[in-house]
């Protein structure tokens, strides 16, 4: 029997053309004794020959027509034609599960050779079983190969793509932490104190307090009407300084608007709170600004002790009356709230 026998067959080259080959084109000999030991299927356009994933019986030869193989994955598909062959994993290892899907992109025949069938060609024609082995082998490696590369080449823009998220992932962070800072000062703002307050569940007090102290600068309308705003600018920031430096590790120094600033802290006991306080007085008063010469710098200061039942508003109204009274004072005072 020789390739004629086969009808619609087109002859894949030999001699000197065999250079030309596809991979997985077949030389005229080996595609005539192992379509003799096939079954001839015609199919249609569309017509699925094996799934991925399903349990593998049989390869095929292509006669007429064409094949596409879809991998997945990302990878690209093969279309396959007249004297290539596919699904040769079947009769080499027997059942096993197909890493592609095989559909008729057109019109064709196919031969389809089952394992047992193809052991009976090794026994019968060793020596074109073996070249043939030889061939599929050497395309399977082949394969794989191309397999690691573009594996290779995913992982690098998998690499990438976490990166490019990483870089994201912190500008976002910086924008959300600019969405809670103060521009002026650097201290959190509202958004900041609000974020702060919402985590306070989650950190343990070990044995302390939350406080709460609302600091005023005194008579801060009276400095920009002198100096400017520049010049008030300047003590707003001199004295966020030294509400920054009175906050601890877990502590949040922030400034709600204007001359209003606050600190949220851990203290012990009353005496720990006034000690604060007292000292933010000392600091504040003693500050000289350049842009400001002459001028002696107070703040008033409100304190409350942040309780359960309670929350901000209830903590912010105990503080805001301490402050009050401080203010009524004559500023550069202290108060703790109710």
């Amino acid at each position: 029997m020789n390739h004629a026998d086969f009808p619609g067959t087109v002859a894949p080259p030999s001699g000197d053309d065999a250079q030309a080959r596809l991979p997985s084109q077949l030389d005229p000999d080996t595609f005539r004794v192992l379509a003799g030991a096939g079954v001839s299927r015609a199919v249609l356009p569309g017509e699925e020959l094996f799934r991925r994933g399903e349990a593998a019986q049989s390869m095929f030869l292509i006669d007429t027509g064409e094949v596409r193989l879809g991998f997945d994955d990302g990878l690209a598909d093969k279309l396959l034609g007249p004297g290539q062959y596919f699904g040769e994993l079947a009769v080499f290892l027997g059942r096993h599960q197909r890493f592609a899907r095989a559909v008729a992109e057109t019109p064709g025949v196919l031969y389809e050779v089952t394992q047992d069938a193809f052991q009976a060609v090794l026994e019968r024609e060793p020596a074109v079983a073996a070249r043939f082995m030889q061939r599929s082998f050497a395309y399977l490696v082949a394969g794989e190969h191309q397999l690691i590369q573009s594996l290779k080449r995913r992982n690098e823009d998998l690499l990438q793509t976490l990166d490019t998220l990483r870089q994201t992932r912190s500008e976002l962070t910086v924008a959300q932490q600019l969405v809670r800072t103060d521009d002026l000062t650097g201290l959190a703002n509202r958004r900041g104190l609000y974020r702060y307050l919402d985590e306070l569940g989650r950190q343990p007090l070990a044995g302390l307090r939350l406080a709460l102290l609302l600091v005023d600068i005194d008579h801060f309308k009276a400095i920009n009407d002198r100096s400017g705003h520049l010049a008030g600018d300047s003590a707003l920031r001199a004295v966020a300084d030294e509400v920054r430096r009175l906050a601890g590790p877990l502590e949040l120094p922030c400034r709600l608007g204007g001359d209003e600033f606050a600190l949220v802290l851990r203290v012990a006991d009353e005496g720990a709170l006034a000690n604060r306080a007292l000292g933010l007085l000392a600091a504040v008063r003693s500050l000289r600004l350049p842009s400001l010469r002459g001028t002696r710098f107070s703040v008033s200061i409100g304190g409350a002790f942040c309780a359960d039942p309670g929350g901000w508003s209830a903590w912010y109204s105990q503080a805001d009356a301490a402050l009050y009274e401080a203010k009524r004072l004559g500023g550069d005072h202290w108060r703790l709230g109710a």
